[in-house]
């Protein structure tokens, strides 16, 4: 599989926003991604796609991490 992925790939600027409004913000400004969100202390897949954002939250439901394609 390539690692060749298309479009934006990061948003940092999403850090502290809601994740409801990260997952929007990163499949409007990318439409090749799914974005899914992370509630604290559940786990991921870590094989590698350039299809998915995961987007880490706290408690609050605020983002924690730099969202980005993986």
């Amino acid at each position: 599989m390539s690692t060749e992925c298309r479009g934006k790939r990061s948003w940092p600027e999403l850090v502290g926003v809601p994740g409801n409004v990260a997952e929007a913000t990163i499949e409007r400004e990318n439409r090749l991604v799914n974005a899914f969100i992370v509630p604290p202390g559940n786990s991921v897949i870590t094989d590698f796609r350039c299809d998915r954002v995961w987007v880490f939250v706290n408690g609050n439901g605020n983002v924690t991490r730099v969202p980005s394609i993986g």
